[in-house]
């Protein structure tokens, strides 16, 4: 088996194994009272071994293939967890969230393809303290924000799904300059491996607390498509990277980033216009009793078939009856 099929056999596998963390994460955060860590929950020990086992596999293929295959191909989780969630929880997804999946993926494919080479270049002590405080800050901003959008659980979740890939893709950019700056002196890289961390935790435990109430494909979407794309941009203002092909592959960057955001936003309106559905058919569940809209005929002809409304009485025939009861 040669390099470069053993490289796309990693990475397929890596995004099921992503896909059924998410599914399960999805799962319990339905069916837990605790938001962001449910600890007593086996279900979500095992999601978090199966996003390390994705996150592991992941890492091996980019050892044997190129960074240009192996990182869309990790895109695919988006598109393999929904058939992946009808055929082991039943939980089927619309058209819009079929388009919207597949829209965000190849924005994301195309995005990730257009990349150029990683530079050696990594982030001196000031640098990666910056980049951590501005991290945290965003981080607490999207965690409040979230917190007041509690009424709005789809909002909520893409909000917390923001901050999760944030925080993931931060961890990406401090695992880089690691691997530059290695000395093989677990010391010297100490705050750094720590930062790394706190970054996956905390992009864990948002991603967690992201599928509460929302569903399973707007939240995975979203920190799917952010993680990469914030490491990228750390990268072209940091590390020096650029994209291929000079101007034009930014520009068809910048297509691609827009044809993802455009797949995101199908995912959250379908999400909302779910909703919107169930709890109006909710509220017609709690008042059947409720009185009907009157039927207005749309013919003269339909006017016989509807039944005939009582005629008040004439005058003498009221005044005959007020004489009886007297």
């Amino acid at each position: 088996m040669s390099a470069l099929v053993l490289s796309v056999l990693l990475s397929l596998v890596s995004a099921f194994a992503y896909a059924g963390g998410a599914i399960v994460q999805e799962r319990v955060a339905e069916t837990s009272g605790s938001t962001y860590a449910p600890l007593r929950r086996p279900a979500w020990w095992g999601a978090g071994c199966l996003n390390g086992l994705g996150a592991l596999l992941h890492v091996i293929a980019l050892a044997y293939g190129p960074l240009s295959l192996v990182q869309p191909l990790g895109a695919l989780t988006i598109v393999v967890a929904l058939p992946m969630a009808a055929l082991f929880v039943g939980r089927r997804a619309g058209s819009t969230a079929w388009r919207g999946a597949i829209m965000a993926t190849v924005g994301l494919a195309g995005l990730l393809a257009l990349t150029g080479t990683p530079s050696e270049q990594s982030l001196d002590g000031t640098e990666r303290l910056l980049v951590g405080l501005i991290t945290a800050g965003g981080v607490v901003v999207l965690m409040t924000s979230a917190r007041a959008a509690h009424r709005h659980p789809v909002v909520r979740a893409v909000l917390l799904a923001v901050a999760a890939g944030g925080a993931f893709g931060m961890a990406s950019v401090f695992t880089k300059s690691v691997a530059v700056d290695w000395s093989g002196s677990p010391l010297a890289q100490l705050p750094s491996l720590l930062a790394i961390a706190g970054l996956a935790t905390t992009g864990m435990l948002l991603s967690q607390a992201s599928y509460r109430g929302a569903g399973l494909a707007a939240p995975l979407a979203t920190a799917t498509v952010v993680n990469p794309v914030v490491a990228a941009a750390v990268g072209i203002t940091l590390f020096g990277e650029t994209f291929r092909h000079g101007t034009i592959g930014t520009v068809l960057a910048l297509g691609c980033g827009v044809v993802a955001a455009g797949g995101l936003i199908l995912l959250t309106t379908e999400r909302i216009g779910r909703d919107r559905r169930e709890s109006t058919a909710h509220v017609v569940a709690r008042h059947p009793s409720a009185p009907a809209s009157p039927v207005v005929p749309d013919s003269p002809a339909a006017l016989d078939g509807m039944p005939s409304q009582p005629k008040p009485p004439h005058d003498d025939e009221r005044s005959s009856y007020e004489n009886v009861r007297s």
